[in-house]
Parts: C-alpha cells; sequence; structure tokens
C-alpha cells in the first residue's frame, strides 16, 4: 500500500505558530523533504524532530521528485516542508504533488502559516476576494505582461518582494496601476512586524528615503467595478454614435440589437440612441 505525502506549513518567523499536529506528523513520518536542509535543520532541532531529512528544491524538484515518489509508492509516508509557510504556494511543492496525483499517492495538508494570507488579513484591504501574484516573474517582458493583466484586476492583488527590490517593484506598480492604496507588510509575526499602509506614490517616496529591510508583502487595493464602468464609457464615447454603431452592425449584429449594445455601452436608454440617429439621419 502506498505511503501518504504530507504538506506541513512551518512557521513565517515565530516559531510559536508552529502546530502540535505539524510537529507530531513530522516526527512520526519516515522522510522530511525540506527546500533549504541547513535552514530547515534549526527548526527541527528546536522541536527535537530526529526524522531523516533530505532536499528538494527548485532545481531538483524532477529528479528528486521521482524518487520520493517512488518512496511513497513503496509505502514510505513523507512530509515535505518549505523555508517558511505553506509547501506548495510559491515553491517547487506543487510539482511533487501534481507527480502524485498522477501516481495515485494520497496527498494531505498539516495546515498553518502563510505569509500571504497573513498580509492579507492585517493589511486593511478588502479581503473577500484577492488574486495572489507570489513574485512577480523576472523575464522582462513577462512581467510587464503581468503588470498589464493586473491593470484592470478588481480583486486584491498580494505580491512578494525582496528588500532590495521593493522600491523597483513599487514603481513599476505605480506606472502600471496607477496610485492605488498599499499595505507594505514586512517581518510578518517577528519581533519587529510592520504595516505601512499608503498609496503606492507615497510608497515610493517613503522607501527611497527609508531603505527596507526584511521580505515583504505587498497587499494592493484592486481597481473599483465603477471605475472600470467610467473606463468603459470614455472609451465608447470617444466614438461617433454612427463609428459605435458600425462596430457592432460590422459583426453581424442586427441593428435593433446594435443600438442595445450601444445604449448600454454608454449607460443611456435605447430610445435616447434611436432619438439620436433618427435626428442625424434627417440632417
Amino acid at each position: 500500500m502506498a505511503g501518504t505525502l504530507y504538506l506541513c506549513a512551518t512557521p513565517i518567523g515565530n516559531l510559536e505558530d508552529m502546530t502540535f499536529r505539524a510537529v507530531r506528523t513530522l516526527k512520526e513520518t519516515d522522510l522530511i523533504a525540506a527546500e533549504d536542509t541547513r535552514n530547515s535543520i534549526k527548526l527541527l532541532n528546536h522541536f527535537e524532530i530526529r526524522t531523516p531529512m533530505t532536499s528538494y528544491h527548485e532545481y531538483n524538484k524532477i529528479e528528486k521528485g521521482k524518487k520520493l515518489t517512488a518512496l511513497l509508492l513503496e509505502g514510505k509516508n513523507i512530509a515535505l516542508i518549505t523555508d517558511a509557510g505553506t509547501p506548495g504556494i510559491s515553491d517547487p511543492g506543487e510539482e511533487l504533488v501534481k507527480m502524485c496525483h498522477e501516481a495515485g499517492i494520497t496527498v494531505t495538508a498539516v495546515p498553518g502559516a502563510a505569509a500571504c494570507v497573513t498580509a492579507l488579513t492585517i493589511s486593511g484591504l478588502p479581503t473577500r476576494r484577492f488574486a495572489f501574484e507570489a513574485f512577480l516573474p523576472s523575464d522582462k517582458k513577462e512581467r510587464r505582461d503581468v503588470l498589464e493583466e493586473l491593470k484592470d484586476e478588481t480583486r486584491t492583488i498580494v505580491i512578494y518582494e525582496a528588500p532590495h527590490r521593493l522600491l523597483r517593484t513599487l514603481e513599476e506598480l505605480l506606472e502600471a496601476l496607477g496610485d492605488r492604496q498599499v499595505s507594505v507588510c514586512r517581518e510578518l509575526t517577528k519581533k519587529h512586524e510592520t504595516v505601512y499602509r499608503s498609496t503606492l506614490e507615497e510608497a515610493c517616496a517613503y522607501y527611497k528615503a527609508q531603505e527596507p529591510r526584511g521580505e515583504c508583502v505587498l497587499v494592493i487595493r484592486g481597481k473599483s467595478r465603477e471605475e472600470l464602468r467610467r473606463q468603459s464609457q470614455k472609451k465608447w464615447e470617444e466614438m461617433s454614435l454612427e463609428e459605435h454603431m458600425a462596430y457592432y452592425t460590422d459583426q453581424g449584429v442586427e441593428r435593433k440589437e446594435a443600438m442595445k449594445k450601444v445604449a448600454k455601452d454608454r449607460g443611456v436608454s435605447k430610445r435616447e440612441i434611436y432619438q439620436a440617429l433618427l435626428q442625424r439621419e434627417e440632417e
């Protein structure tokens, strides 16, 4: 019978956030796969966990993933941990989870800390809907594409960033999204945890004068639906009424239906569009 892969969340800064279940699971499994064994050994020693450990990271995730999957198929139980937080979120754990599902191996989670959710909940920004982007891509073109996609994102946006890249990222976000509310969450759960609430423009000025330290999570307000509606209306209003009608009729939309669509785009009644078109035809 195959073993089970346990995704064990570990603290993101405060060791007291380790759960009883995580400690027990790490002690009882046959093997612990860790993103950075040198870092994780400190955690294991603190909780007197003597389970053997092996490395599993971005650069060996395919080869090591196959070996771990084979061990699981032999009946071994394996715990996966990341440097900090929940495995599988913005780390190579997602690849191992995929391999296990494809091999019919049971995967379960031992939940705990996650920086993205921790930052979101203390940000003071809307939490009902959010888009998690992790670290923005390092590739310039891919990065531009992602920022372009985020321009009209209505959900709260959560982004990870290292301190030495924080200012550059804030400036890029300001240029791409315009001036939005942002909460810069630093050193989460640690002694010097801070939440700097401002706008993107103010944050750029602040971090030009104050060098950031510690890993950061940016929580950014999404664009309001009202703003999107105004933008859309402005685009249509820049067209003549005839051009707007032609936009739909050229696609094969019947004139009557096209008038209905034009009226909706412009936020007016269908009757107003009909009267305006009639008046222009009579001129």
